[in-house]
């Protein structure tokens, strides 16, 4: 009887599961604005700048976060520059945006953040079958990612695999 050999445990595809790599555990935090417009119209400075005073930004600690408004209201740009200020080197990341933003934003975050060498000249399979939230955002964020340094890029199982790029020779 012969022996049955696993030809995909063998080869020198590298598998890379998005899923993994990024962050599903830290806190997501938002800072809706709107809580600080004046009869829900308009941002006066001295008020806002007592809310940026009284407001414990250790709360935000380590997280990520947004900060937005959802109220109809023209919020000058100071605002949202005073706020993230306040949230720098608190937070993990923070930018201006809504929720979709923000998870968009730790994709790009946690992807850019990858020690690519560890790919260097590699044959890489980016696991296809994920639970991301945006998908197709993060395999465009990782194939940007990938290109310079791998061999090869494929999408899908090692077993069955889609070509996506191969380094010209």
């Amino acid at each position: 009887m012969s022996e049955i050999i696993n030809k995909v445990a063998k080869s020198p595809l590298v598998t890379i599961d998005l899923e993994e790599m990024i962050d599903k555990q830290t806190a997501r935090k938002s800072i809706d604005l709107s809580d600080q417009l004046f009869q829900g119209l308009i941002l006066r400075e001295k008020d806002f700048r007592q809310y940026i005073k009284s407001t414990n930004w250790d709360e935000y600690k380590d997280a990520y976060v947004n900060v937005f408004c959802s109220a109809d209201a023209i919020i000058p740009n100071w605002a949202y520059m005073l706020v993230l200020s306040k949230l720098s080197g608190i937070v993990k990341l923070a930018i201006y945006g809504d929720d979709v933003e923000l998870e968009k934003e730790i994709i790009r975050f946690n992807i850019a953040n990858i020690d690519v060498s560890q790919y260097e000249n590699g044959k890489l399979v980016i696991k296809g079958c994920s639970d991301l939230k945006h998908p197709e955002f993060a395999f465009a964020e990782i194939t940007n990612h990938l290109v310079p340094v791998a061999s090869s890029i494929m999408y899908g199982e090692p077993c069955s695999t889609v070509p996506i790029y191969k380094k010209k020779k």
